[in-house]
């Protein structure tokens, strides 16, 4: 075995040498720093570097990206291992740049500072960002103030970035744009509000829309756009003029200081259609329109853009009753349309369908004048009348009072179904509003005018009674056509005979006529009057005031004497 001198004769190395190079060199203490060195080769894949250790260091080209490195370069590599298997130092570029960057951005994040970074990759929940060599993570809801769908735009662009966390230990670094753009976009809201005022004309994007409206960002600060300030002309929904992203130029409407809302309009920068709107359109003229919209008391009719009027559904048809408007025009329908009203203060303008077309009652009336008969089928069947579909699609109406002369209305009315084809007199014809009154009875004559043509006020007849009631009896005249009522108090002069229930169905009386009332085709007769005339007649024939008879016997005289005559 040779002994220690014999082996430094043999290698040219030194005992302490050999150990040292066994047990580890002072050298090794440099691994995992940052060191200067200088670039003393290069091979087709390593830069050899010369950082002032025993051995030499390799580091792969790739690691100085896109720049050149020349030999005679000074450069930071990190010393990751001291010697591989081919006895060089392991260096890393990478890793010097990793451990720059931790160096320079706790320093800035400490100072509370932006770094700026580039993000180049996606991952679970967000993105990678490249901060000058250290790789940080940005979650997907630090990206924008707002939801942003396509994030290619931002990659790969070199823009600052908010420090979070930091953690060294475990090289987790987190990060924020959103951060950033909060800062910025509150320096820009209150530089904005202080030189807001009302009138001024901003441009803006659109940040959001809502059935009311739109919200527009206008650097900063956000504006609302209702849907009725976009534009002159109806807009049923934001979306039929708006898109979100797109750039518009609004002008401030209102703006509260206090409460720092500020309302918007883009209509505003553009002429109202509205002024001179009653001279373009005279009532009484008409127009072609557009249908724009139909609702359950109307449609809606552009006549031009930003000036639309009502038809409600009242005008939109003369026959066509208790309808819903989308059953006659239909949306996008041209329709032409008669100014009916026009109101400039309230903006509305009232419109008429119907008037643009023949009146069916004008032409009725013209056809069939007042006392001329028609022939129609019953449409419907009420509590007070007949309806009778007409020629034009319209209907007269036939009242219970004149179904029949001598029948009640409720009673007669019962025998007619609908489809029945009926013939019936014209009675009147209201076209303003829009009734035709027809009648039944009328197609013959009353028998009442032809019974009581000869019956005058005093006469005497003799009656039927028919009915008896409390207030009196009532009793049929002559033949029967004629309907006649003695009041309780009429049926006897003396009041204690004045009993209805003295009298009997289908017993006969004799009394006079007290009136006749053409009207309600009733004849009022009185008892009580014929026996005071009678009274009167006995009187004046049998005795007098001074010839010592009693009425008792001036009665018994005449009634005898009627009785005789009567025989």
């Amino acid at each position: 075995m040779a002994t220690a001198e014999e082996a430094q004769f043999t290698t040219g190395e030194s005992f302490a040498d050999l150990l040292a190079e066994t047990l580890g060199s002072e050298d090794e203490g440099f691994v995992g720093r940052v060191m200067t060195g200088t670039v003393v080769k290069k091979t087709d894949d390593d830069a050899i570097v010369d950082v002032g250790l025993k051995s030499e260091g390799r580091v792969p080209l790739k690691e100085f990206g896109a720049g050149e490195v020349s030999i005679g370069d000074t450069v930071d590599v990190y010393v990751d291992r001291y010697e591989n298997k081919d006895g060089l130092i392991v260096l890393s570029r990478e890793k010097a740049r990793r451990e720059e960057a931790w160096v320079e951005l706790e320093k800035q994040f400490n100072e509370g500072k932006r770094v700026d970074g580039t993000i180049f990759g996606r991952v679970k929940g967000g993105f990678t960002v490249d901060l000058s060599g250290a790789v940080a993570f940005l979650p997907g809801s630090q990206v924008d103030i707002r939801p942003v769908r396509d994030v290619t735009p931002l990659m790969n662009n070199p823009q600052p970035f908010q420090i979070l966390k930091m953690d060294r230990s475990r090289g987790n670094i987190v990060v924020s744009r959103r951060a950033v753009l909060e800062e910025t976009r509150a320096e820009q809201r209150a530089e904005l509000i202080q030189n807001l005022q009302e009138g001024q004309v901003l441009d803006g994007v659109v940040k959001n829309i809502t059935d009311y409206g739109a919200f527009v960002d206008l650097g900063g600060v956000d504006g609302l756009l209702h849907v009725t300030d976009i534009a002159w002309k109806r807009i049923n929904h934001p979306s039929e003029a708006l898109q979100i992203g797109q750039t518009v130029k609004v002008q401030v409407i209102r703006f509260n200081s206090e409460t720092q809302r500020i309302s918007l309009g883009m209509k505003q920068l553009e002429a109202d259609p509205w002024e001179g709107v009653e001279a373009k359109y005279p009532v009484g003229s008409k127009f072609e329109g557009r249908v724009t919209n139909i609702t359950d008391y109307g449609a809606f009719v552009e006549l031009e853009a930003g000036v639309e009027g009502l038809v409600h559904v009242s005008e939109m048809s003369w026959t066509k009753k208790n309808i819903h408007p989308g059953k006659i025009v239909s949306t996008s329908q041209e329709v032409e349309v008669m100014v009916l009203d026009v109101d400039s203060q309230k903006r509305r303008i009232s419109l008429g369908l119907k008037q643009c077309t023949s009146n069916p009652w004008d032409a009725f009336l013209a056809a069939h004048p007042v006392g001329s008969e028609i022939e129609g089928e019953v449409k419907n069947i009420t509590e007070f009348g007949l309806f009778i579909g007409l020629l034009g699609g319209i209907d007269g109406m036939a009242h219970l009072s004149d179904l029949s002369w001598d029948r009640p209305g409720e009673e007669v009315i019962k025998e007619y179904k609908k489809a029945d084809v009926v013939k019936a007199k014209v009675l009147d014809v209201d076209v303003e509003k829009e009734r035709i009154s027809l009648g039944i009875k009328q197609l013959n004559e009353d028998p009442f005018k032809e019974a009581a043509s000869g019956l005058k006020r005093g006469e005497t007849v003799t009656c039927e009674i028919t009915e008896t009631n409390d207030g009196g009896i009532e009793v049929s005249v002559g033949d029967g056509d004629l309907k006649g009522f003695i009041r309780k108090a009429e049926l006897a002069r003396d009041r204690s005979d004045q009993r209805p229930e003295r009298f009997a169905v289908g017993e006969k009386i004799d009394a006079r006529v007290i009136s006749v009332d053409r009207n309600s085709r009733k004849v009022s007769l009185s008892v009580k009057a014929l026996e005071v005339a009678d009274e009167k007649k006995a009187m004046a024939d049998y005795g007098s005031a001074d010839s010592g008879a009693s009425l008792g016997d001036i009665l018994g005289e005449a009634l005898r004497k009627k009785q005789q005559d009567a025989e």
